[in-house]
């Protein structure tokens, strides 16, 4: 057991699920995405839906989606911030299906450039989180190791191309997994490291043979 699941994270309240969690997944969220975010709209579910306004939900995914830490002082005031960095967004009331954690949210996001994403993660306690859904594609992803998200054609060899030039970078691989809709379709790879993972070595994976793309998504604990 870890110090964090017994005295919770280090944080600005009111509740660890509902303040620290909402804020880690906007990081998590804006990593995904790969820039600041420029529109957000932001539908919350169960628990999220119901008292979002009351444990600051709200403040906290805007301050994950501007790149603040769950300790940041400035969350009371993330939307004045957010209005003062142009970030437009809108909160909506959903119901995402029976099946799904009670605080979780769902973001569709465009960033600076144009780029969009949707993210899907829930709050699960002591201020710990999973993504489960990344632009229509079921993964796991908790944040607690940096890594790299790999969209890719799936066909063989692959994984072992984009291995290979991590271990020529000497980065060390702590977890990989990867998720798939159709059989020889698009999957995303999601490789989690021991280490931050630098940019030349990202724009080789970027060059590898069906590798669609590649965001280096950075630890949210």
């Amino acid at each position: 057991m870890k110090l964090l699941d017994i005295i919770g994270p280090v944080m600005i309240g009111p509740s660890s699920s509902h303040t620290a969690g909402a804020v880690r997944l906007g990081l998590l969220a804006r990593g995904i995405l790969g820039e600041q975010p420029s529109e957000a709209r932001i539908e919350l579910h169960g628990s999220f839906a119901r008292t979002y306004r009351g444990h600051g939900t709200d403040l906290a995914l805007l301050a994950g989606l501007m790149g603040w830490r769950p300790d940041d002082e400035r969350i009371p005031e993330a939307k004045n911030f957010a209005q003062a960095n142009n970030l437009q967004y809108a909160f909506e009331q959903v119901n995402l299906g029976e099946l799904l954690h009670p605080n979780t949210v769902r973001l569709h996001l465009k960033g600076l450039s144009g780029t969009t994403c949707t993210v899907m993660g829930s709050s699960v306690g002591g201020g710990q989180v999973l993504v489960t859904e990344i632009d229509g594609f079921p993964v796991e992803l908790n944040g607690s190791l940096p890594g790299l998200l790999v969209p890719h054609r799936d066909q063989c060899g692959v994984i072992a191309l984009v291995s290979q030039e991590l271990a020529v970078a000497g980065i060390n691989i702590a977890g990989m997994r990867v998720f798939r809709t159709d059989k020889g379709g698009i999957a995303i790879m999601i490789i989690e490291c021991d280490q931050a993972v630098d940019l030349e070595t990202i724009k080789k994976v970027e060059l590898l043979p069906a590798v669609e793309s590649v965001r280096f998504i950075n630890s949210v604990l």
